[in-house]
């Protein structure tokens, strides 16, 4: 973990797509724009959704369709929202928050926006083990367990590159589509009855309900977060035409992609209404019940699979984009960062051991029950994402000629309104029914308490930026003003620069960056660290081939830089380089570095360890890659 003051999104990926070659042709840089918002997308089509889904065509057919539509149009202007704020201000929603907010807010919009990210794995833990469970048969808690295991795709993923990450996710987005689609053709719908379900009727209460659950768990917390933060991969024109441009091929991104996930969405309802309400099942609303019946309604042993393969799909690609969102979350808000792998394990831990406990107490059977209370976090928390959001994108000082119109304004106001409200009505609903069902006084008082706090919170999000106030501490600036350099300032000199050998063919390029970097006064140190099984061993205390060689190799080089009138010295290290390295380097007390490049990736830093990034972290001088 380190503390990281960069003020780049993402910044291992920051950029990393260029749009701008001048001998790509026109399509192809239209294209290479397209990919956001298909690892955005993922967030509307996760497990969570399918519940709603499930029970909205069982229930009342396919007359609850144009509240999928509602909703992907709601989502549709947020997320365009959150797109135009990393594409014209540059930064995402966590960064904006901390430059607007002031310190204790922010911690508390951390807080909530950490608890939400962790609601999401949970959805995506259970609906994965769940499909897993239901293509090989095995316990459901094995399942849970087996989900922790994904934590190191997401690592060969970025190792990968941005484009490959986007081709994996629409690759499972694919899959889920293509799985529905099948299962639609094997259903026969009725044309005609789908396209009435797009007239808007709410039948009852019992809709009303449905309806609002499709609502609120369209809109995602950490899908506004990842958004904001994912567009600034591709690097473009910064003049008023190009900003134009990326705004208006980011927008058409995102209507492609989150039309795919109502068609998905949708999919599922009409699937629901076809199988199960016109043959009379309106009570099937748990993913594993509707799994089962689809092999006898539909007669065919391929639906059920396809079924169970897209869960698995939409478990999986959205905890990728679930960890994304932690990552831009945590450096935003705290300008932390954390190994992806160790972000990934530690989201999947908190998320897998509500899980656990709930089957090794209850059993399978109150897992729905587990996927409602995720989803119910997630409304709670979706105000404190969307309203700081449009705060941002109204802001004329800060976006200048790219403010969003009066008209989009009211209308970004009039979805928060109806969403807060609706996320807000589930609540006291819930609430309301632990209340008349339960004699615990301090319980009673919590929910209370924390109900006071919540709206107070909401409050507070809502009117400070309109004081026009700004913390003292945090710079707005994408970057400080050029200082001032060499005219107030000395040239650094390096006096101790420590070489950290591998005996490969770099040394030669290490040791004429460290000539290019020494002065008459420059004292060499030459670093090398013995792996051999008896350094492993004993360390210092070994005696073996390997490690006498490798000091007659070090003693080579010090004779080497003593004849060009240098002073050095060398150091041999044993055991692990990651440590060994920063400890001779801070013995020596040097006050410079030079490293070669190891020149791998992928699953080769799993193999031979990732030298550079664990040994700059440990050190605070400068560390020269040299590379080939």
């Amino acid at each position: 973990m380190s503390k990281t003051f960069s003020h780049e999104s993402l910044s291992e990926v920051h950029q990393s797509v260029d749009t701008t070659v001048a001998s790509m042709p026109v399509w192809k840089r239209m294209f290479s724009f397209f990919g956001p918002a298909y690892l955005v997308s993922v967030g509307y089509m996760d497990p969570g959704n399918w519940a709603t889904d499930l029970a909205g065509g069982s229930q009342f057919g396919y007359k609850l369709i144009w509240v999928l539509l509602m909703s992907n149009l709601m989502a549709l202007l947020l997320q365009s929202l959150a797109a135009r704020l990393g594409i014209v201000r540059g930064r995402d929603l966590a960064q904006a928050n901390r430059e607007t907010y002031p310190k204790s807010l922010n911690y508390c919009l951390y807080g909530l926006a950490e608890i939400a990210i962790a609601a999401t794995d949970l959805a995506e833990v259970l609906g994965m083990a769940i499909g897993i469970q239901l293509l090989t048969g095995i316990p459901l808690l094995w399942a849970v367990l087996i989900t922790v295991f994904d934590t190191f795709l997401l690592l060969i993923l970025q190792r990968l590159g941005m484009r490959k990450m986007e081709a994996f996710i629409i690759g499972l987005v694919a899959i889920i589509g293509i799985s529905f689609l099948i299962q639609i053709i094997m259903a026969q719908p009725d044309l005609g009855e789908v396209a009435k379900g797009f007239i808007p009727v709410i039948p009852n209460n019992a809709a009303l309900y449905i309806a609002i659950g499709i609502i609120g768990a369209t809109v995602m917390p950490h899908n506004l977060y990842l958004h904001s933060a994912l567009v600034q991969t591709r690097k473009f024109k910064r003049d008023e035409q190009g900003i134009r441009r990326a705004l208006k091929l980011n927008f058409v991104d995102s209507a492609i992609a989150l039309n795919l996930a109502f068609f998905v969405n949708a999919a599922i309802l009409v699937l629901a209404a076809s199988v199960f309400f016109y043959n009379g099942l309106t009570d099937v609303a748990e993913i594993k019940t509707a799994h089962l019946l689809l092999n006898k309604m539909l007669g065919s042993h391929l639906a059920p699979i396809l079924f169970a393969v897209a869960l698995i799909a939409a478990g999986q690609s959205s905890t990728v984009t679930g960890t994304l969102a932690g990552q831009i979350v945590m450096e935003g808000y705290l300008h932390i960062r954390i190994n992806p792998w160790m972000r990934r394990l530690l989201t999947r831990l908190i998320a897998i051991i509500p899980a656990v406990i709930v089957i090794l107490i209850n059993g399978e059977s109150n897992i729905d029950s587990l996927l409602v209370l995720s989803q119910v976090i997630l409304s709670m928390q979706l105000g404190f994402a969307i309203i700081p959001l449009i705060h941002f994108v109204s802001d004329k000082k800060e976006m200048g000629i790219f403010t969003i119109k009066p008209l989009v304004q009211g209308l970004a106001w009039l979805i928060t309104a109806v969403l807060v409200y609706l996320n807000l009505r589930m609540v006291i609903e819930q609430a309301s029914t632990y209340f008349t069902t339960s004699d615990n006084t301090f319980w009673k008082m919590v929910i209370i308490l924390f109900g006071i706090l919540f709206v107070a919170l909401l409050v507070l999000i809502i009117i400070f930026p309109m004081l026009k106030r700004r913390p003292k501490d945090v710079s707005l600036e994408l970057h400080k003003k050029t200082p001032s350099i060499l005219l107030d300032k000395d040239v650094p000199v390096y006096k101790r620069i420590a070489v950290a050998l591998d005996f490969s063919d770099k040394d030669e390029l290490l040791l004429a960056s460290a000539l290019g970097q020494a002065s008459s006064i420059s004292h060499i140190i030459f670093i090398h660290i013995v792996e051999s099984a008896p350094a492993r061993i004993w360390g210092e205390q070994a005696d073996d081939y390997e490690t006498r060689h490798d000091q007659e190799k070090l003693d080579r080089y010090v004779a080497f830089v003593t004849s060009k009138g240098l002073i050095a010295e060398s150091k041999l290290g044993f055991k692990n380089r990651n440590k060994e390295i920063p400890r001779l380097v801070k013995e020596a007390n040097a006050d410079m570095l030079i490293i070669g490049a190891h020149g791998h990736k992928g699953m080769k830093d799993w193999l031979y360890g990732e030298t550079i990034d664990a040994v700059r972290h440990q050190l605070n001088i400068p560390v020269l890659i040299v590379s080939n």
